[in-house]
């Protein structure tokens, strides 16, 4: 999601891949947490998914992703909270072939299901402009096929918005290789 925010401002990095198993001494060195993304500019280390894409848009203002007004700043926040605490902090329950897994991916694509009318009333999440909420949302449904999860067609609407969001050049541009090859299996 941090590489697509850079993406859509059209701001130049470098990305370092790491093993997660094994990260260097200069992550530990650098965020307490040992995790990634971090995102260090000048002076300045930043880590957490949600900081590091605030940050980007406060620093590159152009395109903004953010709205102006505090109240539908404050609901964007809301929703990227519920986006993470609702569907990346339960990725983890999708993995394996277990009844539990099984059962993690049918609630995790019902979840999908229920928001799918969103899209019917907006072209981006909740919104007429694309902002942060998409860039964190559209990488998780770009990871659907490696979950085992397929959206039914009651999903019309979402599954439109996905494709919209996947052609877009930014989103192709902010994919690493192994991402690309996701859609292609």
């Amino acid at each position: 999601m941090v590489r697509l925010v850079l993406a859509e401002k059209g701001i130049s990095f470098d990305v370092q891949s790491l093993d997660p198993g094994d990260t260097p001494e200069d992550l530990k060195d650098l965020n307490p947490y040992n995790e990634v993304p971090t995102l260090v500019d000048r002076e300045l280390v930043l880590y957490g998914a949600q900081i590091i894409m605030e940050y980007l848009d406060e620093r590159f203002p152009h395109p903004p992703l953010m709205p102006v007004d505090p109240v539908s700043r404050a609901q964007n926040r809301l929703m990227l909270y519920r986006i993470k605490r609702d569907w990346y902090d339960r990725v983890d329950d999708l993995e394996g072939t277990t009844k539990a897994a099984a059962s993690a991916r049918e609630a995790f694509r019902d979840s999908l299901v229920a928001v799918s009318p969103i899209f019917e009333q907006k072209p981006y999440f909740m919104s007429d402009e694309l902002s942060l909420v998409d860039c964190a949302f559209v990488p998780l449904l770009w990871r659907l096929p490696g979950y085992g999860i397929t959206l039914p067609p009651q999903a019309k609407a979402l599954q439109r918005y996905a494709k919209k969001m996947f052609n877009r050049e930014a989103f192709s541009a902010s994919l690493t290789d192994a991402e690309r090859e996701m859609q292609s299996r």
